[in-house]
Parts: structure tokens; C-alpha cells; sequence
């Protein structure tokens, strides 16, 4: 999917309105903020439908079918969940976000698929032992700062010999380089705590699952980012909509050295990743691991 295959007029419309709520966001305070507050900044559901076939790259992956009950952890917008949906799965979607979940509503109606969301923690999901065959997690469970718990209940909820599949950025790849710039100037996180892009570490994976997982598969593969405008409208989409960059600039508050840096920095950033001829078209390229794991009985 391509930026030009979204209603432009909607897109603008988006990006006013996420601006809008960015500057609208309670005043900064120097600290992260909880994990469910830092995703409702921004508009990540735009983010979502430029990397729409990362969702159905992942449920293909898993091997869903209509037999199948489906949970999505840490689903945003749906991309995952949606597209497991469609394939006439029963399918549930969870999320901490309202904001992201509400979105998700709208766009699962707009695609004519039924489904249930509900807000639920991914440290503490609220579902029983072994309740689902396919448990997803589509750039989502990565971001939880409890990784051994977020492992652990993956696995409870999913029945032995489902599918536990997941889509992880790696710190290696793009997003994996843009995390690193933003901890420069904003860290969220205690020195020598985990980073979400370890979840994109195949032994680190297999570290938190243990003895857990009949079976584990790890996969290198590649997220791509068709992309029409500049290197500068990118930056514009990330700093409206893109939550982490969002609240990276809140954080800095108002001093003109640090975000006239932050801005130099990501711009180059964005001109370094992008590949094809300036002025389009072009794309953006992301390293994900996928992980597909087997519950132990």
C-alpha cells in the first residue's frame, strides 16, 4: 500500500488532527509515560495502514483458518486481527490503548468483518489457560516493558500445540536505528533495562520462552514501506502520528536547540533510509523477526 492509496483529503485530515492532539498532550514532565498513554498520542492507526501487509504477512505465517479462535495482543488498529477476521477465524483483538481499539472498531466495520476488541493488559491478559489456537502479536507485545511476563502469558493463553506467531522489530533494521535516535534525546527506560527491540533477538526469544515451547522458528524478514512524498513528509507523518516520535518531542519540551537537533537528526535519518529516487517513487524498508512457537503441553 502506497501513501497515494489513501484518500488524501483523509490523510491531511489525520495529520491535522493528530498535530492537534499532540500539542493537546498533558504538559511534559520529563518522565515516559505509561505504556497505554504513550500509544493514544499521535495517530498510529495511519502508521498501521501504510504497513497494512504486515498483518496479513503474519497470519499467513501462523496458518490461520476459519476454524481457528484467534487472539491479537497488543493488536493498535488491527492489522493482524483484521486480517485473521477475514479469513473467517473467530477472532478477538486486545489492546491498552481506547484510542486504538476504538479506531480498530472502525476499521473492521468499514472492511465488513465481526470481531471482539477489549482493552486488556498484555502482562495480565484476562483470558483463560489454553484458550486459543493462533495467538498473534503484530509490532505490539514488543512494547510491554515486562517481557518475561508478556512471554509467559502468550503462551498460557494459547492451547498446546497452537501457534504463538509474532512480528518483532529488530534493533538492527530502520525502526530498530529510529528507537536508538529517540532514546538519545528522551531515554524511557532505566540504564540496563530490556529494550522492545529484543523481542527481534532470536536467542533472546528463546531465552523468555524456555522450556515453555515444543517448537520455536525464527525468520529474518522485511517490512515494506511504499512511500510517495519526501524524506521531509515522512518526517512530518512520524512527528504527527507516530507515537514514540511524538512523545520524544513533548519530552524536550520547548527548548529550540534540542528540537531543532531532533529535527536535523531525523530528517537525515529519513533521507538515509529512504531508498529510491528523491521525489519518489520510493520506500522504506524494516527488519522484523517473525517468531512462530508450539505451546509445550
Amino acid at each position: 500500500m502506497t501513501v497515494d492509496d489513501l484518500d488524501a483529503k483523509a490523510l491531511a485530515g489525520r495529520l491535522a488532527t493528530a498535530a492537534t492532539a499532540a500539542t493537546a498532550a498533558p504538559e511534559a514532565t520529563g518522565e515516559p509515560a505509561p505504556d497505554g498513554r504513550t500509544w493514544a498520542r499521535g495517530d498510529y492507526s495511519v502508521i498501521a495502514r501504510l504497513l497494512v501487509g504486515l498483518g496479513g504477512d503474519l497470519v499467513r505465517a501462523a496458518g490461520v483458518t476459519p476454524v481457528h479462535r484467534v487472539l491479537d495482543v497488543a493488536a493498535g488498529s488491527g492489522n493482524a486481527a483484521i486480517a485473521a477476521a477475514e479469513l473467517d477465524a473467530d477472532v478477538t483483538a486486545s489492546d491498552l490503548t481506547p484510542k486504538l481499539i476504538e479506531r480498530g472498531r472502525r476499521e473492521a466495520a468499514a472492511r465488513g468483518v465481526s470481531m471482539e476488541w477489549l482493552q486488556a493488559d498484555a502482562e495480565l491478559l484476562p483470558f483463560p489457560d489454553d484458550d486459543f489456537d493462533v495467538v498473534l502479536s503484530c509490532i505490539g507485545a514488543m512494547f510491554a516493558p515486562d517481557q518475561a511476563a508478556v512471554a509467559r502469558e502468550l503462551l498460557r493463553v494459547c492451547r498446546p500445540g497452537g501457534t504463538v506467531a509474532l512480528a518483532n522489530w529488530t534493533a538492527g533494521g530502520a525502526m530498530g536505528r529510529l528507537f536508538a535516535l529517540l532514546e538519545r534525546y528522551a531515554p524511557t527506560r532505566p540504564e540496563g533495562a530490556l529494550a522492545p527491540t529484543d523481542w527481534g533477538d532470536p536467542d533472546h526469544v528463546r531465552a523468555l520462552f524456555g522450556d515453555r515451547v515444543a517448537r520455536l522458528e525464527t525468520h529474518r524478514r522485511t517490512a515494506r514501506l511504499d512511500f510517495t512524498g519526501s524524506p521531509a513528509e515522512w518526517c512530518a507523518l512520524y512527528r504527527a502520528c507516530f507515537a514514540p516520535v511524538v512523545e520524544t518531542y513533548e519530552r524536550l519540551g520547548t527548548d529550540p536547540k534540542l528540537l531543532a537537533a531532533l529535527d536535523d537528526d531525523l530528517l537525515r535519518f529519513a533521507a538515509g533510509e529512504y531508498l529510491g529516487p528523491l521525489g519518489g517513487p520510493g520506500r522504506y524498508e524494516f527488519e522484523y523477526l517473525l517468531v512462530l512457537a508450539e505451546p509445550a503441553a
